[in-house]
């Protein structure tokens, strides 16, 4: 499957959403999901950070592109290649919604707290020392 994530920096934070199920329920991640059948990587990532977030935003630039593979045993439970972006901010009202369980613009003195994934971490380092 693909999917996307959009990093969105406003005011120097960084959105965060807690993810509501699986894969990751309950972490604290970029906003992002599955590219919909029709639907350019752009148009993806726009979709689901107004949909995660209620923020409006615009796909700029791919700032990485990984594999998440999930195996039991031998068994491959799920593989996403994902493509994160960085987006530009052009609005909205910071509102968890769709399968986001909270939101949140967050400060680069308060991500420990907010215990992302390694990758994502690094991630949110990077866009956040631009």
């Amino acid at each position: 499957m693909v999917g996307v994530g959009g990093v969105v920096l406003r005011d120097g934070k960084v959105l965060l959403v807690r993810r509501g199920k699986e894969p990751l329920k309950g972490r604290w991640v970029i906003p992002g999901g599955t590219v919909e059948l029709g639907e350019t990587l752009q148009e993806a990532v726009e979709r689901e950070v107004r949909e995660e977030t209620g923020i409006e935003v615009r796909a700029r630039e791919v700032l990485l592109v990984f594999d998440r593979i999930e195996r039991s045993g031998e068994a491959v439970d799920y593989h996403y290649v994902i493509i994160d972006y960085l987006c530009e901010d052009v609005g909205g009202v910071l509102q968890a919604g769709s399968d986001a369980a909270d939101a949140a613009f967050v400060s680069r003195h308060e991500l420990d707290d907010y215990d992302l994934p390694p990758l994502a971490r690094e991630l949110v380092d990077r866009a956040l020392s631009r």
